[in-house]
């Protein structure tokens, strides 16, 4: 039984994580905080956990909560954890932050796309990025977990099998992905109000996203060589979930070969993985099949010079909590479904 802490509960990812931790058999929550004016009950805030818990909420007490956990979620916007986490790591606890402070490891990109210096540099270093298919032996050991973005999820996700084998040009990979709102955060935005997002579809941000970096430096990893997708998100007009539709020509030591289908490159590369599903020839995957589980589904569609990558997770659960939680069930030694199906 491991003591655990939540550090901005009432965001749709400390949500989710709290939904997720009630149910997990091996866990004890013994700190849920946010930014709010007076301890309130956790079920005043959010009403279904009532009769599940009777937690309060309080604005975050480092000192409380290293006295009381072994392990501290973050579940705070961008720029926020990394004047955190440095005490949390001093006291000896174990970190899952699902910000970007951690993820990238270029700090001068870090700091172009989220426009503030970093000051933690030294546990960026150390950081672990917390996608279990890629890093699983590492997360077993890791102090402070980099929880991945929910675009990079999805998109490494997807391409990994054909990158880390140089199966596709990687100068023509294009990511079109389109996610619900929740993706943006819990906030009041003009342009994530129901009025302006309901009945409308638009592309944003168009090559120039945040995650665009996340993408290109773990794919760069597995082809051993600098990479740069070109990348689309777009808003959709629902809450939850994200689909992929990426696209990459062939390399042509493939495309003259009569070797095995991708499809089965693929089932073999996630044989062992329990969250990803690789769909049958033309079973190309929808929003319906992923949301609210921690799968993400992926499908092939094979040409003679083109393959198409067609992938769908949970924005709030592969794409944040669910992985988040995955990331402890690895370093814990706990069955690493646990709480998840």
């Amino acid at each position: 039984m491991i003591n655990v802490g939540i550090i901005g509960v009432t965001g749709y990812a400390g949500e989710e994580l709290l939904d997720i931790l009630l149910r997990h058999p091996q866990v004890r929550i013994r700190s849920v905080s946010a930014k709010v004016d007076k301890p309130v009950k956790i079920q005043e805030i959010f009403p279904k956990f009532t009769g599940r818990t009777d937690l309060f909420c309080n604005t975050p007490d480092l000192k409380e909560i290293i006295s009381l956990c072994d392990v501290v979620f973050l579940a705070l916007p961008h720029t926020v954890s990394m004047g955190i986490v440095p005490r949390l790591l001093q006291a000896g606890k174990r970190v899952i932050d699902l910000s970007a402070d951690f993820r990238l490891k270029d700090l001068k990109v870090y700091e172009k796309f989220y426009q503030v210096k970093h000051t933690d540099k030294d546990d960026v270093k150390d950081a672990v990025y917390g996608l279990p298919e890629l890093y699983r032996q590492d997360i077993k050991t890791a102090k402070l977990i980099a929880n991945p973005g929910c675009y990079p999820t999805v998109s490494i996700l997807a391409l990994a099998p054909l990158v880390a084998l140089g199966f596709i040009q990687t100068e023509t990979i294009v990511i079109d992905a389109k996610s619900g709102v929740t993706g943006a955060g819990r906030k009041i935005a003009e342009g994530f109000l129901f009025s302006e997002v309901n009945e409308d579809f638009k592309a944003y941000k168009v090559n120039v996203h945040q995650h665009a970096p996340e993408i290109n430096q773990e794919l760069s990893k597995l082809a051993g060589k600098k990479l740069k997708v070109t990348f689309v998100p777009h808003l959709l007009p629902l809450n939850r979930g994200i689909l992929a539709t990426i696209y990459a020509q062939k390399n042509q030591k493939v495309v003259n070969s009569q070797g095995q289908k991708l499809i089965n490159l693929y089932k073999k590369f996630y044989k062992k993985e329990p969250f990803v599903r690789v769909r049958e020839e033309r079973d190309y995957p929808r929003l319906k099949d992923v949301i609210h589980t921690n799968f993400c589904d992926i499908a092939i569609k094979e040409e003679k010079e083109r393959v198409i990558i067609v992938a769908a997770i949970d924005n709030l659960l592969k794409g944040a909590s669910g992985q988040a939680v995955q990331n402890m069930n690895i370093m814990h030694g706990f069955g690493e479904q646990t709480a998840l199906v």
